[in-house]
């Protein structure tokens, strides 16, 4: 028998912790080396995670929906499950113990007798000491006397012996009860009790000690609360009046990284409005193309297209800040990153060299990134070394955005809507498609000419098909 013990690896850049999603595997099963065992979300992805041994499965540390923090073990499997088998009835630790007390006397035998309280000995409580310290004192804790008042003729109140919250309470809510014996209520307590004409003295306090509180008042009138005036508005659910979310996984992230770029990069917005009436007839000339067979052209693709072509004519707008060195970093690659929603939360994939792809490869690169980022399957490797990012709140039928700068980038597009609305066209009124561009971006990096610049260049490779090929 041989355990080993499999700790949760770093699955990304610098994670610190992630959510048991599934176990792929329960105590007993065979397992391989490099099988699936677990199934675990991340900040950045959901991912499955392989075992890097061949053996037994002997214990699952934790349950779905723990939060393991990187480095801890999780699963214990036994590689060589032949020798040395303990009874049935012994537990995991009991196999573990023994496969390490079996390694530290290999072959002299029995090991000798442990001194009581030793890590491996037996405790006062017969119990086995693997830790220092381990097992309970059989001693009673004492208070050290207090130091006697300068007065002697003065004697204290008998305090309790022990204080806890709910003394805490208590007391404070004796404090601010009126005199007479009447119940224990605080005062914004009491008043709202006299806005809805509760007597107190015939509600029961779920509080510390008897404590009436707003949840008890509002019982006492069918659940309803009331409102600043007193009034007491209709429910229009039986459920929970609140639903409490935790922070974590990609969520915690994306709010870690908005909080540290909103307040570390000095954001500027930028806004345009175009008319893409000849992106949205170049849309339907590309989808009868062979090239585009099968593949649905959206209006993304094509403002993804051109945002890389206003990236090469302005190259300084796809950098980032190297604050330790103090450089800016422009890159000559672009890894552009769509902005997505998911049931995980907002994600940010992002295509690899998308400048390097023609037009039907964007367009399919396109649509697998997002695709795959709705199934939860993105993996951890395509959200990172994003250089700019679209957000696209169109979808939504939002107009326009002014988005916070995903971290470590200079430039973030929000493409909006494209409505059909009246516009001065060839010197007429006409019915046009039209959107709404803004461009945020780090000051520190784009000053406001060449944000104008690259949000102009953008804009007009959308209004004029020419721009499109010219600049190619």
């Amino acid at each position: 028998m041989r355990i080993k013990e499999f700790k949760l690896p770093d699955l990304g850049e610098g994670l610190t912790e992630g959510e048991i999603l599934k176990w792929l595997v329960a105590v007993g099963d065979e397992v391989k080396d490099g099988q699936p065992i677990v199934e675990v979300e991340t900040a950045k992805a959901a991912v499955e995670v392989p075992c890097p041994f061949t053996g037994v499965v002997t214990k699952l540390y934790y349950d779905e929906g723990a939060t393991v923090d990187v480095g801890q073990p999780i699963i214990a499997v036994d590689t060589d499950p032949g020798a040395g088998d303990l009874p049935a009835e012994a537990s995991p630790t009991d196999h573990a113990r023994a496969a390490i007390q079996a390694e530290l006397t290999g072959a002299a035998g029995a090991p000798d007798e442990i001194e009581e309280g030793k890590i491996g000995g037996k405790t006062s409580t017969g119990r086995t000491a693997v830790l220092v310290g381990y097992g309970v004192k059989e001693t009673t804790a004492e208070r050290r006397p207090r130091r006697a008042a300068a007065d002697a003729t003065t004697t204290a109140p008998t305090p309790p012996a022990r204080v806890s919250a709910a003394n805490v309470a208590e007391h404070a809510a004796e404090v601010v009860a009126p005199a007479g014996g009447r119940a224990k209520a605080k005062p914004p307590v009491r008043k709202l009790a006299k806005d809805l004409g509760i007597d107190l003295a015939a509600v029961h306090g779920s509080g510390p000690g008897g404590v009436i509180t707003r949840d008890d008042v509002q019982a006492a009138v069918g659940g309803v609360p009331a409102t600043a005036n007193g009034a007491t508005p209709r429910r229009t659910s039986d459920g929970p009046r609140e639903t409490r979310v935790p922070i974590k996984g990609v969520r915690k992230l994306t709010a870690q990284n908005m909080v540290a770029s909103a307040f570390t990069a000095p954001h500027v917005t930028e806004f345009i409005t175009v008319d893409v009436t000849p992106m949205m007839e170049l849309r339907k000339s590309l989808a009868t193309l062979p090239e585009f067979e099968g593949v649905k052209v959206s209006p993304l693709a094509l403002v993804a297209r051109a945002l890389i072509l206003a990236v090469r004519r302005n190259p300084e707008v796809n950098a980032s800040w190297d604050e330790a060195a103090q450089e800016i970093v422009v890159k000559h690659y672009v890894n552009l990153g769509i902005a997505a929603a998911t049931p995980r939360g907002l994600m940010v994939p992002n295509v690899k060299d998308a400048d390097a792809l023609s037009l039907p490869e964007l367009v399919r690169a396109l649509n697998d990134l997002t695709a795959t980022a709705r199934e939860g399957r993105t993996q951890p490797a395509d959200m990172q070394g994003g250089t700019i990012t679209i957000t696209n709140v169109g979808v939504f039928g939002v107009d326009n955005g002014t988005p916070i700068l995903n971290p470590g980038e200079a430039a973030i597009l929000c493409f909006g809507a494209v409505r059909e609305m009246p516009w001065v066209h060839e010197g007429a009124i006409a019915i046009r498609q039209v959107t709404q561009l803004s461009l945020s971006f780090d000051h520190r990096m784009v000053d406001g000419q060449l944000g104008s610049q690259f949000l102009a260049d953008l804009a007009r490779c959308l209004s004029d098909p020419a721009a499109f090929v010219a600049w190619s």
